[in-house]
């Protein structure tokens, strides 16, 4: 099966569980921290893309304040985003193939997304990133902060539900940010949940100049 079609089956299955799990007010304290300083550096009712962004938890946060747009490869995730948060325009799609204007966010938020997309495919998804966000725009992004070319699980949150991952290291990622065109503001590693393991994730925030 195609890695993308894991994913989307993956998420298609899990989706109402992973609601019960992480929902619309579980989120973790360094995300919300982290999502409060990305939107304090975005102009109010600008255009925010949520690429990622699953059953809406942070498009229905950022739709408080900014035009949101969340894109989501899972159908039943995007069924959950518009439940959740119905001031956004969401959009089932592949994030790799977005073909938005250039210049035409403020800010772009992808948490816990790319890191399901093949690591071959990444540089292009920054510089698209890159190539859609307007001068001074900002990214907030989570990427993994090991080696991992791909990687499945044959049972995430269920018996049979198989699952993807991808993704380089911490000093690979933050070269690559900086490659495609953005100046880095900072970098965190974030431990997960003790729960799910001793499991990293590096956290990007970076301006368009």
């Amino acid at each position: 099966m195609n890695k993308k079609e894991i994913v989307r089956k993956g998420y298609n299955k899990v989706a109402g569980s992973l609601e019960e799990i992480f929902g619309i007010d579980k989120k973790g304290e360094d995300q919300i921290k982290f999502l409060s300083e990305f939107s304090s550096r975005i102009p109010l009712n600008s255009r925010v893309l949520d690429a990622g962004c699953g059953s809406g938890a942070y498009s229905r946060i950022l739709s408080e304040n900014f035009e949101v747009t969340g894109v989501d490869i899972s159908e039943n995730q995007i069924k959950l985003a518009k439940k959740n948060a119905p001031k956004a325009q969401l959009i089932c799609q592949d994030m790799t193939t977005l073909s938005f204007p250039d210049d035409y966010f403020n800010g772009i938020l992808s948490f816990y997304a790319i890191i399901h997309i093949p690591r071959e495919e990444h540089y292009q998804l920054l510089k698209n990133f890159y190539r859609i966000l307007k001068i001074n725009g900002i990214v907030l992004l989570t990427f993994h902060c090991t080696d991992d070319p791909e990687s499945y699980v044959e049972d995430f949150f269920g018996p049979g539900i198989k699952m993807f991952w991808s993704g380089f290291d911490k000093a690979s990622y933050l070269k690559m940010v900086q490659d495609a065109g953005f100046k880095i503001i900072w970098s965190r590693l974030v431990l997960e949940s003790p729960k799910w393991g001793e499991t990293y994730h590096l956290f990007v925030m970076a301006e368009k100049l």
